[in-house]
């Protein structure tokens, strides 16, 4: 520090300050300010500097580059400040060089990755904001590519054989991919860009890319080339890498949305395994958001009322008379409609408020069929079968649950049948089996939906409290259709196009469908055989045709015997179930030839488009009211 007067002459000086400009102690008052060159404070590199002296400027800083006495070069900062009490200034000289030197680094690490030696994250920004500029401006046809790679496994790598190790590998990797990036170039010749964005992240940028193919081509190229074992201190490192590809027109993003859609995308490669890519696709990616969505809304959508049920028949194939029913939930949502179960019970399961929605369909069906129950004193009144996921039996007491309700609604508890897909069943032990077993020892039935699609294991059949099994649909969608009309034409309808029956998901029925015009009108309640353009159709020609749309195709594989192999299996499995003492329910019933197959072999319901699709309670409530039958069975002929 020194006092200067108002002529700009040093009147005292610390020592810090002869020390730093390497003069002799006490050698700096009486000289002027000017004469130290060292400190280039002149009026003419200075300007306004005899202004602080004298008083017409409060103070001045600046910062110079300073050459030491001793030799070398140092930053400082200079501080000139008026002192009115002493008619002069003080002047503050700030050695900043440890700064500026950070500085310096701080802005090369900016272009440079220190590790790799590859561009920096915020470099790379920059280039991928002029790219998009550049190729936005070729008539609005330029079209730009981003690849971001995520090594697998890399933590492990650092936990297991320390950080040097995975700085070792890094820095390989990035030596792999400078070598690989001039065979990556893009139409125009240039080579991708590469950048390290941080951590084991490494992005290639292509500008005027010829459209997805040549992106995905890239990654799989360099996915396949980073697979190869490297050679770090000693150790040879598999490690293999997950890409996420996007290739969009330059006009229509930006640097932020085209790093968000490729992170988006590298996301999905991982959650698919190791060593994949994938391309992000905006359908996706609004499907993602709107399950977000409607994970933010099923709670107060549970508290709000804006929940239904429908009811699909379970008849007895022996007669056709309705013994029971299955609620199928739908969800009437403010703003997207009407949303069938495989619109949001995966979302449920997932966030948890599977356990609230299962409680309110638990509560509402039974109130329903104690409601029918109480309609019809005397007479046999309809179960009502309800989807449970092992979500609920892990995460609420099912047990508690149904026992408040069954003595809330005063529900016999025979009159109550819960379903739980095979496919969550299997394996299951614990919590899940004491309930269910509870469950049973209360008196309600337990029935396993899906059965028989994918598991030769039957053990689990004598552990658990089983009292139905429900065939999966697609045995019957095997059976041959030969020449037996469907229910609707045979009743002298007019033939319609046939549908899919619906397809399960766990806990409901899911595909959406409008209810028939009236439960018990044989031209709506099922579905009919397709209609055969020309003068040849004939009953047996529309039911192959039916085969076609229905099953998808001709029937499988035959026995030995020229069987049917899905007319064998279910046959099997309905003379097993009988053996157990179950009672076997057969899904996805669509055609006469079907049912009538099925009671040939002994099962004991049947559920489908046949006799009704999923239509509110007051339709069910009609038919108990009426004949008790279904649409698609023959009406008994007058004694």
């Amino acid at each position: 520090m020194a006092l200067v007067d108002e002529a700009g002459t040093i009147t005292a000086a610390n020592p810090a300050l002869h020390d730093y400009l390497a003069l002799p102690a006490a050698s700096l008052p009486g000289r002027p300010l000017t004469h130290l060159t060292a400190l280039g404070l002149t009026p003419h590199t200075t300007p306004g500097l005899p202004e602080v002296f004298t008083g017409r400027r409060h103070h001045l800083v600046c910062t110079r580059r300073i050459t030491s006495p001793r030799g070398g070069e140092t930053w400082a900062e200079l501080r000139l400040e008026h002192l009115a009490s002493v008619r002069g200034a003080l002047l503050t000289v700030r050695d900043t060089s440890l700064g500026h030197d950070l500085r310096a680094r701080l802005r090369t690490a900016e272009r440079e990755d220190p590790l790799t030696r590859l561009a920096g994250r915020a470099h790379f920004l920059d280039r991928l904001a002029d790219t998009l500029e550049e190729h936005g401006l070729r008539g609005g046809r330029g079209r730009v590519g981003l690849c971001v790679l995520g090594l697998d496994g890399f933590r492990h790598v650092n936990t297991a054989h320390g950080h040097l190790v995975g700085d070792h590998l890094l820095r390989a990797v990035a030596a792999r991919l400078a070598r690989l990036a001039p065979l990556l170039a893009s139409a125009r010749g240039e080579a991708p860009v590469l950048a390290r964005l941080g951590g084991d992240e490494f992005a290639l940028l292509v500008g005027e890319t010829t459209g997805p193919g040549q992106l995905t081509e890239l990654a799989a190229t360099v996915l396949r080339e980073l697979r190869e074992p490297y050679e770090i201190a000693g150790r040879r490192l598999a490690v293999s890498a997950s890409a996420g590809v996007a290739e969009l027109r330059a006009r229509e993003t930006s640097p932020a949305e085209l790093l968000r859609a490729v992170t988006t995308a590298l996301g999905w490669a991982k959650a698919e395994g190791r060593g994949r890519w994938a391309l992000f696709d905006s359908a996706r990616c609004e499907d993602g958001a709107h399950q977000d969505l409607l994970a933010t809304a099923l709670r107060p959508a549970v508290r709000d009322g804006e929940f239904e049920l429908e009811y699909q028949p379970l008849v007895a194939l022996a007669d056709g008379t309705l013994h029971g029913v299955e609620a199928l939930v739908r969800w009437r949502h403010p703003r997207f409609g009407r949303l069938a179960p495989n619109r949001f019970i995966d979302v449920a399961e997932r966030d948890g408020s599977i356990v609230e929605l299962g409680r309110w369909v638990l509560r509402t069906a039974c109130a329903q069929a104690r409601s029918w129950q109480l309609a019809r004193p005397g007479a046999r009144p309809p179960y009502v079968s309800v989807n449970v996921t092992v979500r609920q039996l892990w995460d609420s007491d099912v047990v508690a649950d149904v026992a408040d309700v069954l003595a809330e609604t005063r529900l016999p508890p025979s009159l109550l049948q819960l379903e739980l897909t095979e496919s969550e069943v299997v394996g299951q032990t614990g919590r899940p089996l004491r309930a269910l077993q509870e469950l049973s020892d209360m008196g309600v039935r337990i029935a396993i939906d899906d059965f028989g699609t994918g598991y030769s294991n039957l053990s689990y059949l004598s552990r658990l409290p089983v009292s139905v099994l429900k065939l999966d649909g697609s045995f019957v969608r095997g059976f041959p259709f030969t020449g037996a009309a469907q229910g609707a034409e045979a009743q002298g309808a007019e033939p319609q196009e046939a549908e899919p029956q619906e397809a399960k998901t766990p806990g409901a029925e899911t595909p959406e469908a409008e209810p028939p015009a009236a439960t018990g009108a044989p031209a709506t309640g099922a579905a009919t055989a397709a209609t055969v353009p020309g003068p040849l159709a004939t009953p047996g020609s529309r039911d192959r045709e039916a085969a076609t749309v229905i099953a998808g195709g001709p029937a499988r594989s035959t026995t030995a015997e020229g069987r049917p192999a899905d007319e064998v299996i279910v046959e099997a499995l309905v003379g097993l179930a009988h053996q157990l003492g179950l009672t076997v329910t057969a899904e996805c019933v669509e055609t006469r030839g079907q049912a009538e197959r099925l009671r040939a072999m002994g099962c004991d319901m049947g559920q489908g488009y046949l006799y009704s699709r999923p239509v509110p309670p007051e339709r069910i409530g009609l038919l108990l009211e009426t004949t008790g039958r279904c649409p698609g069975w023959p009406t008994p002929p007058p004694s």
